[in-house]
């Protein structure tokens, strides 16, 4: 049962996904978390890095979602710019909005990377759903509320318990 929290993927960024691989293996879609995977919390809108990223993963032939549990204000600010479609109070990891945004994306779970930087909402809610998921680093730990926090304690336990298991494989 604890697998369920292991991504398929781990790494620093997700400029350091390799979206060719994944693409060669089928992936058409992402889901993406946006606070502190994207960009950092405070982060009102798009880095040009990240437009960069966002503009290879389009001519990929990769269609984006971005599911965030932050509200409407926060969450349409950031994507109308960029064209993306997003859902807001998403409620992760419960699954009504990864559903909606399968939905959108018009594709069936194991053609999308689910990306994110918790484990207990991102990596936790994509894995019930069989997506691939991938976790990132939080981009600024120094920004997250409470209950994130909270969820981090519970992460790191986890964590230990994977490790125990050897299901656990530190980022390259």
């Amino acid at each position: 049962m604890i697998e369920v929290f292991v991504p398929k993927l781990i790494v620093q960024t997700i400029y350091d996904i390799p979206l060719s691989e994944l693409y060669a293996q089928g992936i058409r879609g992402i889901i993406t978390d946006l606070d502190n995977t994207l960009v950092s919390a405070k982060t009102e809108l798009a880095t040009k890095e990240l437009v960069e990223w966002l503009n290879k993963v389009r001519d990929m032939g990769i269609d984006v979602v971005i599911v965030s549990n932050n509200n409407h204000s926060r969450v349409g600010t950031f994507s109308s710019p960029l064209n993306i479609p997003y859902i807001f109070s998403a409620k992760k990891p419960t699954q009504k909005a990864f559903k909606k945004a399968i939905e959108m994306l018009g594709l069936s779970p194991s053609q999308i990377l689910m990306i994110g930087d918790q484990m207990m909402t991102d990596v936790f809610g994509g894995n019930k759903i069989g997506l691939h998921t991938v976790l990132v680093n939080s981009i600024a730990p120094h920004e997250e509320g409470l209950g994130t926090k909270i969820n981090r304690r519970l992460e790191k336990i986890a964590i230990r318990r994977l490790r125990k298991r050897g299901l656990w494989q530190e980022e390259e």
